[in-house]
């Protein structure tokens, strides 16, 4: 279990990183601590694996990607590891990620493709599959978004 003065750490980053000149030090003191302590912390934290990463997060639709397409192709396991290695600095991809196929869906590697319409999307995913050497793929299109939310951790002891 987490010390208190982390999982404050935790809820204070919650809401995002403020647009501000300091923001680190406005989440120090949301997190009633300084920001030095703050800091510390957060890269003991890092440093353990409990977080990944603290970074931003685009709002895409916001920033004018309004297509949003998961595509799926079957790779063969022995490449899954290249495969997401490659996809995943693309530019466009936001997140890739494989599961086990079932018996009626043979499909086992996915990627998130983010881009302005439909037409880029399929010219990305191409593109990707071209330089990949990627066969056939299922395209999905989101048509409505139902959340756009933080993760929320340790709520259960401050009422929210």
């Amino acid at each position: 279990m987490l010390e208190e003065k982390d999982q404050r750490i935790i809820r204070a980053l919650a809401d995002g990183i403020p647009i501000v000149s300091h923001p680190f030090a406005e989440l120090a003191v949301k997190a009633g601590m300084g920001e030095d302590e703050f800091l510390s912390r957060l890269r003991a934290l890092k440093e353990r694996g409990v977080l990944r990463r603290v970074g931003a997060v685009l709002q895409h639709r916001k920033a004018g990607f309004s297509a949003n397409a998961l595509c799926a192709w079957q790779v063969a396991n022995t490449r899954l590891d290249g495969v997401g290695e490659a996809v995943s600095r693309e530019a466009a991809v936001s997140h890739c990620y494989s599961r086990e196929p079932a018996t009626d869906w043979p499909y086992n590697f996915y990627a998130m493709i983010h881009a302005p319409n439909r037409k880029a999307c399929e010219e990305i995913a191409d593109r990707i599959a071209a330089e990949n050497q990627l066969g056939e793929r299922k395209t999905f299109y989101s048509v409505r978004e139902w959340k756009k939310a933080t993760m929320r951790y340790f709520c259960e002891d401050n009422g929210e």
